[in-house]
């Protein structure tokens, strides 16, 4: 079984995405996709021990890979979703919609990779953050790889972006072996990225810090073992985890084999089996707060 395509109107604008349900879920995984892609990077075709969809319906979790702002039915609108606050209202209702009156179980876990996670950070630190299971990040960070700094040309006191020698392919596909040979580059989920987030990227490494301290739920934070983009490594991974002082729990992982784009590589359902892990321990972790509710009759 695959994902089932959805898309809903939000205030005249398509959202889509694509939906994988459970009969009885623990809760929902909300997947959002990075750059230059869509939703399919949630369920490659054809390769489904890659899949978060099939991987967490199977074990008792709806997914929901949402067209982030701007990608899928929503490209046409890109120009209009510049404002950070209609991008973040513009989620919530459509995974409301999404969702309608489907089950949720014990409610929804964000999940983003890359530059998604500057949505699924403003989701959680926005007031309706508190409801949120937890969330988890991967494939980012405030300070770039070495050779992110020498491809993108991100170098203090200079504007992004000045290239230099390489490539980006370089950054987000390398080591080659780590991904299977039809999935390195990622033809089959690219797509256009709208334009606000090219001003998205920039300021990125000073909002992340600006943020993190807003939410107010468990964090999960992994990089890949051969992450090129930003810094990895057990410094790089305490420096994210100190910046989310509010949160109930912290936790880091680097993931062995992995580069990247972890949700498509070849240690994919390791990662993915992590996170839902975690998902579950997010699940317990609110079923004994209720219980422990002052005023709970006996």
């Amino acid at each position: 079984m695959t994902g089932v395509s959805r898309v809903v109107d939000v205030d005249g604008i398509p959202v889509s995405a694509l939906l994988q349900e459970a009969r009885r879920p623990r809760a929902v995984v909300l997947a959002l996709h990075g750059g230059a892609a869509h939703s399919g990077y949630f369920d490659y075709p054809g390769r489904p021990h890659l899949s978060l969809l099939r991987t967490g319906s199977a074990l008792g979790f709806t997914v929901l890979a949402l067209d982030r702002p701007g990608y899928g039915s929503s490209a046409p609108h890109g120009g209009e979703l510049a404002p950070v606050e209609r991008r973040v209202d513009l989620a919530y209702t459509a995974v409301d919609r999404l969702l309608a009156s489907r089950p949720r179980g014990a409610g929804v876990f964000v999940l983003a990779h890359s530059i998604g996670c500057e949505l699924a950070l403003r989701m959680a630190a926005d007031d309706r953050g508190s409801d949120l299971l937890g969330v988890e990040i991967a494939g980012t960070g405030r300070h770039h790889h070495d050779d992110a700094v020498d491809i993108l040309g991100v170098r203090h006191n200079e504007s992004w972006p000045r290239p230099a020698a390489g490539s980006v392919r370089d950054l987000l596909w390398n080591p080659s072996h780590l991904y299977e040979d039809d999935v390195v580059g990622g033809a089959r989920f690219a797509s256009p990225s709208p334009s606000y987030e090219g001003v998205v990227a920039r300021s990125w490494p000073l909002v992340l810090p600006e943020l993190a301290p807003l939410v107010r739920v468990p964090v999960h934070y992994s990089l890949g073992e051969h992450e090129r983009v930003w810094r990895s490594g057990p410094a790089a991974l305490a420096d994210i985890a100190s910046l989310f002082t509010a949160s109930p729990r912290v936790v880091v992982d680097e993931q062995a084999d992995g580069g990247h784009n972890l949700s498509i590589g070849l240690t994919a359902m390791a990662y993915h089996l992590k996170i839902l892990s975690f998902v579950e321990e997010c699940v317990l972790a609110r079923a004994s707060a209720a219980r422990e509710r002052p005023g709970r009759a006996s």
